[in-house]
């Protein structure tokens, strides 16, 4: 087979000035390619690690014994005997004067903060929390928007080894309660309100109310965020006002932990209960995101990245790491097209010269829909447009060529919270190909696995990871036996990690991703929980049960149905179809809210009772009946076809 020709080849003088290539020379392999990058970083994983970690120069109080002391999955080692602390990485390599973060929203107002700034606001934080009795170990939650609080709050509770969980003001306190209770955490930081769309959204109530949901916090930090006082009221614990917690005169010391320490529990969706709290190393993450940030999205000194992301996705994470490269971070409170000024998040790319550029294939395909054209700005310091959350469609590649410059690398990736990186993406000196994702990343054993565990090229199969990355979980809190880690991804394929999105690796070397293989939702990159829908609708007198699904279309969207069947002598009508949006609003938050709410005779189960999610995700989205699940399995086998029938109805009103 033909290899196509790539929609964009790289420049050969960028490619040469690139930390890939610098790191390449480094390493000994100035003379490779891409694919012999990778094959290195796959084939030797000690070799490639050992690379990463001489390269970006890691501090550590004590040395490693040896990079990979333990291979096998789940349960590999890494670097053991090696002690040191995530935050002193972030936090060495900007001088005094330079703009660290810069503080941005959706009206356009802005204020930096200076690397000398950040470390002293770190260090009284910090000291507070030592003050409040945090130590090693101890959980630090975050009720925040996107702003410098969340980074300063996080880099605090690092330093001294304990452990950082956040999710955005978007959320419910009873659903926020659902992932931040389970962590039995000392200390709540809580914002009085976030923007979005025009609207100051005041949080405090919500903030008192999830402080009650606490029962183990010893204190709370209240930040006057958006300049809603905060009144006298009766908080479960200690109240310090932000103010007085990040302008004490502290010396910051960071405390060395062991490579395997936790460093933050992020929270998987909640597809079929509590979401999962998911653990990562202080070691793993650093050496990961320095590679996935400093290798290949090539961020250094004097760049400047604004991706935008809600607390709670992932992308946050990597947001905050971008310091660990000498770069500066943008954070961004507010909608991401706002209905007075939807070219926002570009006007402000251009005032503050920002190089990599990220946000979601929707988000670029509803500017495309709009006729959003965002080069009446300049936006010429943009290097890179990064795109992930699904799949970027191949008609957004020559929006993004025309209207925001043909010299920008257009790169798609795919990754997930579960490793918090990156599967597959894009470098310096990769070609792009229209639709694909250029190559899978350095030290990702990536491959696309058939039923029966065979390797295959250029057909669809499930995405699996052969051997272990660095930021893997550590473990899933509240797990003791490891048994639901080892369910969620081993239990497919054992020793090898299944992901749950269905990809083609190509005979190029590229990867096509298709979407989730699993009833995950996935909205503009942000993992939702159908249980969180679904516990919300269910409590409503006229719902005797609801299934919300989410499905990838062929043209890029992404279609998010609720359906409901109604209690005995109730009608769907605008009124209740109304009650029923705004209870998931309020209930769980406004991204939940389904494209559509429609009506259906029945939910299809197993017959031990779990609703049939992806089943009927994949009849939706066209697949035949006979290969999507068996009837004799389903307690009501008619409403199979009930739901193929709805599937084909919706293709063919958009032929």
């Amino acid at each position: 087979m033909s290899v196509p020709d790539p929609f964009m080849t790289p420049d050969p003088q960028t490619v040469a000035d690139s930390n890939l290539m610098d790191f390449a020379r480094h390493a000994g392999m100035a003379d490779s390619d891409y694919t012999a990058l990778h094959r290195w970083s796959v084939t030797d994983l000690e070799g490639f690690w050992a690379a990463v970690w001489e390269y970006f120069d890691i501090d550590a109080d004590t040395p490693y014994e040896r990079v990979l002391a333990e291979e096998r999955m789940p349960g590999a080692r890494w670097f053991p005997g090696a002690t040191l602390n995530y935050a002193h990485h972030a936090l060495r390599n900007l001088a005094d004067d330079v703009v660290a973060i810069i503080a941005l929203d959706e009206t356009g107002s802005c204020y930096e903060v200076t690397a000398s700034r950040l470390r002293a606001q770190v260090a009284s934080v910090a000291a507070t929390l030592r003050d409040l009795g945090v130590g090693t170990g101890d959980r630090v939650v975050g009720y925040l928007p996107n702003t410098p609080h969340a980074i300063v709050a996080f880099l605090a509770t690092a330093s001294l080894g304990a452990v950082w969980s956040v999710c955005g003001q978007d959320y419910a306190p009873k659903a926020a309660a659902d992932r931040f209770a389970q962590l039995q955490p000392t200390v709540l930081i809580a914002a009085d309100g976030y923007l979005f769309n025009g609207t100051t959204h005041d949080r405090r109530d919500a903030a008192l109310e999830l402080a009650g949901a606490l029962p183990t916090l010893k204190a709370t930090l209240l930040v006057d965020h958006v300049g809603l006082p905060w009144p006298a009221r009766a908080y479960p614990s200690l109240v310090i006002p932000w103010e007085d917690a990040a302008t004490r005169t502290e010396k910051l010391a960071c405390t060395p932990v062991p490579f395997d320490h936790p460093l933050w529990v992020v929270f998987s969706s909640g597809t079929t209960g509590l979401p999962k709290g998911i653990v990562h190393g202080h070691g793993g993450v650093l050496l990961e995101h320095l590679k996935t940030l400093g290798l290949q999205s090539d961020l250094g000194a004097g760049d400047r990245l604004l991706w935008y992301t809600t607390t709670h996705w992932m992308m946050w994470n990597l947001v905050a790491s971008t310091l660990l490269t000498g770069a500066t971070t943008c954070t961004y409170d507010g909608s991401p097209a706002p209905l007075a000024r939807p070219d926002t998040l570009w006007k402000l790319a251009a005032r503050h010269r920002v190089t990599l550029f990220g946000t979601s294939p929707q988000y670029l395909l509803g500017m495309a829909k709009f006729g959003i054209d965002p080069s009446v700005h300049d936006l010429s310091s943009i290097r890179v447009v990064g795109c992930t959350g699904s799949a970027l469609p191949a008609s957004a590649y020559p929006w993004v060529r025309e209207h925001v410059g043909d010299h920008v690398l257009l790169a798609s990736i795919s990754g997930g919270t579960d490793v918090v990186s990156g599967f597959a993406g894009s470098a310096p000196n990769t070609p792009v190909w229209a639709g694909e994702l250029s190559a899978p990343h350095l030290g990702v054993a990536l491959a696309a696995y058939d039923p029966e565990g065979f390797p295959v090229v250029d057909r669809v199969g499930e995405l699996v990871v052969t051997r272990p990355m660095p930021s893997m979980p550590l473990y899933f809190w509240n797990d003791p036996d490891g048994s639901r880690y080892r369910e969620a991804y081993f239990s497919a394929f054992p020793g090898v990690w299944r992901h749950g999105d269905w990809i083609t690796v190509t005979g190029h070397g590229s990867v096509i991703v298709h979407g989730r293989s699993d009833s995950t939702l996935n909205r503009n990159g942000v993992r939702l929980g159908s249980a969180d829908i679904h516990d919300v609708v269910e409590r409503l007198p006229e719902i005797a049960e609801a299934l919300v699904i989410g499905a990838e279309e062929p043209n890029g969207g992404y279609w998010m149905p609720l359906f409901v069947v109604l209690a005995a002598g109730v009608t769907l009508d605008d009124s209740l179809g109304e009650k029923i949006k705004e209870a998931i609003r309020t209930g769980v938050s406004p991204r939940h809210v389904p494209d559509d709410i429609l009506e259906v005779p029945g939910i299809p189960h197993t017959r031990t009772g779990k609703k049939l999610e992806v089943p009927v995700k994949r009849l939706l989205q066209g697949a035949p009946v006979e290969q999507v699940v068996n009837p004799a399995v389903v307690d009501s086998p008619e409403l199979i076809d009930h739901y193929a029938r709805l599937g084909a109805e919706r293709r063919d009103r958009s032929v």
